[in-house]
């Protein structure tokens, strides 16, 4: 055995808590860690022809790399929908790491892992108020849970043409409909064959970003006996908007359609009395996509793929491993690896069943309530300012704004952002809505609070200020 590596297993407890020290004295100094380094320095090592042994290699990494981790998981990180840790998800992900399960077989010998992620898709149902109808797999983020459904709903959409998918391949005729979708969405049609030629663009209501259904029953009219997937959202990227759930689910009595949900982030607003509305009739969806490493608050990669049981024979169609008779019947014994792309599966479902069980329904409603009344009052302050103004109405949790004036608002947009990210204590990314140039922040962190929100708008004036006297 390599010298290190020996000296490395009888040592483990001091590797361990050298990693615990540095992990407590980051996490108590998170919200003063930059969300934005504008120039990283750093240098290379090369490979040790003997090693450093595991505390040494962290001794390294913390003299060259550890000024450069930034804090995406920090109070003032608003770009993109990224959430911090809780406590109890970041305890769940060092164990995974530890116990190092590959999670397939519900019953195999010994294998609780997978019989755990089903007890967990069943407390996710719960927290969401969704009906046992649907079963659910953890996979990697928001881009494979769409693969995933959409690899299914390809499936589905071969049968009702007589072909199997999975033998035969994809032949031409797939119809895809949808209004705003989310780019891996887009990027999952590519990998699956589909292709963005094949998506019919469902006009949207005036002013919004979400579907009109009316329109969409219009164009179905035109062929309605034609089966097609359609792409819905539950919450879009730039303002958080909502596609009619209730509406869309009387049109699939009428039409013969797959109906697949994205709400990756927009499902956790289940968890709000206030807000759950905005998701009813979302129960009656074929495919739902969510994702945990938003705004549940666990750490990456973490997202669920949710399907109806019905379509069951259907996924292990898709994914079923049917040349490998030692990992058994893929249509008999219940194994993930049949049900999803990988094979080779982390035990995900550990840190969300602990903060699941350490929070609770009241936890992740005190989240998500919480988040939502900071970006409703940091819109207000953006529609107080001198200089910004709002491009959209705050629905949720994301606030999209822009600047006043329409004469090199692009350009300006450009400058405050790059700015504001060079300062370092506040992060937040550029977007287009209806054609302008905006900038969005979102909301989903459990550490954020009022005195981060105050924090972004002075910085945001003091960028503003900057410019104007440049």
């Amino acid at each position: 055995m390599n010298t290190n590596l020996a000296n490395d297993s009888a040592q483990i407890e001091q590797i361990l808590d050298a990693a615990k020290q540095l992990s407590i004295s980051y996490l108590q100094q998170l919200g003063e860690r930059p969300v934005s380094i504008d120039q990283p320095s750093h240098h290379l090592p090369l490979l040790s022809t003997e090693g450093l042994g595991a505390i040494q290699t962290q001794q390294l990494f913390e003299k060259e790399f550890l000024h450069n981790i930034i804090a995406s998981s920090g109070p003032r990180y608003y770009g993109f929908v990224t959430g911090g840790t809780t406590p109890a998800a970041i305890a769940g992900d060092w164990l995974t790491s530890v116990f190092d399960q590959n999670t397939q077989n519900a019953k195999g010998n010994g294998d609780v892992s997978a019989m755990l992620e089903m007890h967990t898709i069943q407390l996710l149902l719960q927290l969401f108020g969704l009906p046992d109808v649907l079963m659910g797999a953890f996979v990697t983020g928001a881009t494979m849970s769409n693969f995933t459904a959409l690899a299914v709903a390809r499936q589905w959409f071969g049968k009702q043409k007589g072909y199997d998918v999975a033998i035969e391949g994809l032949q031409p005729g797939i119809k895809i409909y949808t209004s705003v979708p989310h780019s891996s969405s887009i990027k999952s049609l590519a990998m699956l064959g589909i292709g963005s030629k094949n998506i019919i663009s469902i006009p949207t209501l005036a002013d919004r970003e979400c579907m009109d259904v009316a329109a969409l029953k219009a164009i179905i009219e035109k062929s309605p006996e034609e089966p097609f997937i359609l792409i819905a959202s539950g919450g879009t990227v730039n303002t958080v908007d909502f596609d009619d759930m209730r509406e869309i689910a009387a049109l699939k009595k009428q039409y013969n359609f797959w109906w697949h949900l994205d709400a990756a982030f927009g499902g956790f607003a289940a968890c709000s009395d206030d807000y759950k509305y905005l998701l009813k009739g979302w129960e009656h969806a074929d495919s739902i996509t969510v994702d945990n490493h938003k705004w549940m608050n666990v750490p990456y990669d973490s997202a669920v793929v949710f399907t109806r049981k019905e379509h069951a024979i259907l996924q292990v169609q898709t994914f079923q491993n049917s040349n490998a008779p030692y990992l058994g019947n893929a249509f008999d014994d219940f194994n993930y690896l049949n049900y999803v792309p990988e094979n080779s599966r982390r035990f995900r479902a550990l840190p969300v069943w602990f903060t699941l069980m350490a929070y609770g329904n009241e936890g992740y409603k005190g989240i998500v309530e919480t988040n939502i009344q900071q970006a409703v009052t940091f819109g207000e302050l953006i529609s107080q300012s001198e200089g910004y103004m709002l491009a959209a109405p705050v629905r949720l949790n994301t606030v999209c704004f822009t600047v006043k004036k329409e004469e090199g608002r692009k350009e300006k947009i450009a400058a405050v952002l790059a700015e504001l990210n060079k300062r370092g204590k506040v992060f937040m990314t550029p977007t287009m809505y209806k054609g302008m140039s905006c900038v969005r922040a979102a909301f989903v962190n459990w550490r954020t609070t009022q005195k981060d929100v105050d924090i972004a708008m002075v910085e945001l004036n003091e960028v503003f200020d900057l410019l104007n006297t440049l």
